[in-house]
């Protein structure tokens, strides 16, 4: 983690580029009690981006969104600690993204379209591929970034194993199963952005997908 990674919470600095290439740059925001990442993918050739995630502090959310020309919001899944700041999203104009299978979970914040297994969200020249990876919830949904080592997992995939199958409509042996078929065949090199925490890559976790079944958790 560079210095520029490590957001300022409480001086509210807007220091928050976190990753970028000559076409894209990603900000990264950490909002709420539990620390979750929010993320914004901006074309860097015409200044359109998607917000993932609409987790909490509305404000600052809302502020980046207007800086950097965020047109729509992408949510990974529907638990209560990633959608906290949906209902000011969209009162402000923006269209809200969730899969059908964890759209009853925003029944008190809304949503506006549904996300589907495969589809390709495009905004400027830049394009996301969805990927369906339930487990975690029924409907949880990672993205990858065309052209990119990008791999933006919610609570699927975190440094050191799997997101929680603890909750309501949680399975392990999906989570596993998805991780496995869907995640780990990218490349070594693919970098993860997890929902919570820091980075990993896909060569650093793919060795110890054993062990996590072994521990069951």
């Amino acid at each position: 983690m560079t210095a520029r990674d490590r957001t300022t919470r409480d001086t509210g600095t807007m220091d928050t580029l976190h990753w970028s290439n000559a076409d894209v740059e990603v900000h990264r925001l950490v909002v709420g009690p539990y620390d979750n990442n929010v993320f914004v993918i901006r074309c860097t050739q015409t200044g359109e981006a998607v917000l993932i995630d609409a987790a909490n502090e509305h404000e600052r959310l809302l502020e980046i969104s207007s800086r950097l020309g965020v047109r729509k919001v992408l949510e990974t899944h529907g638990h209560h600690d990633h959608i906290g700041a949906v209902t000011e999203m969209r009162e402000a104009g923006y269209e809200v993204a969730v899969t059908a299978a964890d759209a009853p979970m925003l029944a008190d914040v809304g949503y506006d379209v549904f996300l589907d297994d495969k589809e390709i969200i495009e905004f400027g020249r830049l394009r996301l591929s969805a990927i369906h990876n339930p487990g975690h919830t029924p409907g949880s949904i990672s993205f990858h970034l065309a052209n990119t080592p990008l791999l933006f997992t919610g609570d699927t995939l975190f440094p050191g194993g799997p997101g929680a199958t603890k909750f309501p409509g949680g399975n392990f042996e999906a989570i596993i199963n998805s991780i496995d078929n869907l995640l780990f065949p990218f490349p070594n090199e693919t970098i993860v952005l997890p929902g919570h925490g820091l980075d990993t890559t896909i060569g650093n976790e793919r060795p110890h997908l054993q062990e996590w079944v072994d521990r069951g958790w």
